[in-house]
């Protein structure tokens, strides 16, 4: 069984180029002086909207992406540590400790950015 995405993605690339040839459209429409022009030009508003929820989106799953993996990280580093103490390792708390260390930022780690 393949291993599905719990959260299917848009296809945000499909999205922006819907939005591209909506807002051509109705460019063209607008060309010609009508008794709909403001209703046109909420309509436009709202497509110009799209590209930068496009930009946010993308960058709200590469966190996500981060986030995801840092988790990981830190599962395993849990399991290490669990099976080291059931081991009798001498240290078995290193492996999170290092982990937490990788995943804490240079500056925050010295002190500096106070």
């Amino acid at each position: 069984m393949p291993n599905l995405h719990p959260y299917p993605h848009t296809d945000l690339q499909e999205v922006a180029h819907r939005n591209s040839t909506a807002a051509q459209l109705l460019a063209a429409l607008t060309r010609d002086p009508l008794p709909l022009l403001p209703v046109w030009a909420h309509v436009i508003a709202a497509l110009d909207d799209i590209e930068s929820l496009i930009d946010e989106v993308t960058g709200l799953r590469a966190e996500l992406a981060s986030i995801r993996y840092q988790r990981a990280n830190l599962l395993a580093a849990i399991r290490a540590t669990l099976a080291a103490d059931r081991d009798g390792d001498h240290d078995p708390l290193y492996y999170v400790r290092d982990e937490l260390h990788a995943q804490t930022p240079a500056e925050q780690a010295t002190g500096e950015g106070r």
